[in-house]
């Protein structure tokens, strides 16, 4: 027993392997024999010890991945993402033109963009029609689903901008006014494919409000669907364009692989992050206005 425990210790073995080899094999096992099931023995404790290691490594990398979401902002409770959502003015002749293909005043269009917000979570829309809609609709000013008016009206959603008759001549407000004043005041959401741009060129600040407010729309049968990129492939994400604060992390643009020996100048589909906001010209008018 002695010369065979000698044996394996020089090899590299413990006694506690060899004790259990020759419990397997007999005491009077030959060398060869206990050497090869000493070997068999070392290959399977490495390989329980890679197992171990590697469920060790994977619950590590769980309880990481689990910290990383307890932290992570996206876990706010639903009423704190509630009232970081902006306001939401609906331009509602706009919306309902735009469902009834341009000839139909259709007011499902209007309940159609009121549910997506809502059920997005947004506690404050408001939906501005003008009074004259209430009247019965006429050949030459069709409109269907007109119940729907009154119901939003009651759930006070729907706001009726004035309309009165002077010796039987209609003398309408200007609702695109009461939309664009109230998305200013309220720093909310203009919904329209409007542009507003006598509007615009009233104000300074209406102008800058409603090229960076403005969010247009389209329907795909009954479908309201707004853009992912309200403001473009380099601006927030619809995500982040509807709420107060940015939550979501937008994606990361992606570089040029060729870097400042890129020709492509502004045409150049990636970011140059050498560039920065500066307009993105060619190597070749650069060089040009260098020597000027």
């Amino acid at each position: 027993y002695q010369t065979k425990l000698e044996f394996a210790l020089k090899l590299g073995y413990s006694e506690e392997q060899v004790q259990l080899v020759l419990n397997k094999l007999g005491t009077d096992a030959l060398i060869n024999d206990i050497l090869g099931e000493l070997v068999k023995l070392g290959n399977k404790t490495e390989a329980d010890q890679t197992v171990s290691n590697a469920n060790t490594s994977v619950m590590r990398e769980a309880s990481s991945i689990e910290s990383q979401r307890s932290e992570s902002p996206l876990q706010e409770d639903v009423a704190e993402d509630g009232d970081n959502l902006r306001p939401i003015v609906i331009d509602g002749s706009n919306v309902a033109m735009s469902h009834g293909n341009k000839e139909v005043f259709s007011c499902r269009g209007i309940k159609l963009a009121v549910d997506w917000f809502l059920e997005r979570g947004h506690k404050d829309v408001t939906v501005f029609v003008p009074a004259w809609r209430k009247e019965q609709s006429r050949p030459d000013a069709l409109i269907t689903d007109q119940e729907i008016l009154r119901k939003l009206e009651k759930e006070k959603i729907l706001v009726f901008t004035p309309s009165r008759r002077v010796q039987g001549r209609r003398v309408v407000c200007y609702d695109d006014r009461f939309i664009v004043k109230l998305a200013f005041e309220s720093d909310g959401i203009i919904v329209s494919n409007d542009n507003y741009r006598d509007l615009a060129n009233e104000k300074p600040e209406w102008k800058k409000f409603i090229d960076e407010r403005l969010l247009m729309y389209s329907f795909v049968n009954d479908k309201f669907m707004p853009p992912d990129d309200p403001l473009g492939r380099h601006g927030p994400s619809l995500d982040n364009f509807l709420r107060k604060k940015p939550i979501v992390p937008e994606h990361k643009k992606q570089p040029c692989p060729y870097g400042k020996k890129c020709t492509y100048g502004h045409k150049c589909k990636y970011y140059h992050p050498e560039r920065g906001n500066q307009p993105q010209r060619s190597v070749a008018d650069e060089l040009r206005a260098m020597s000027r």
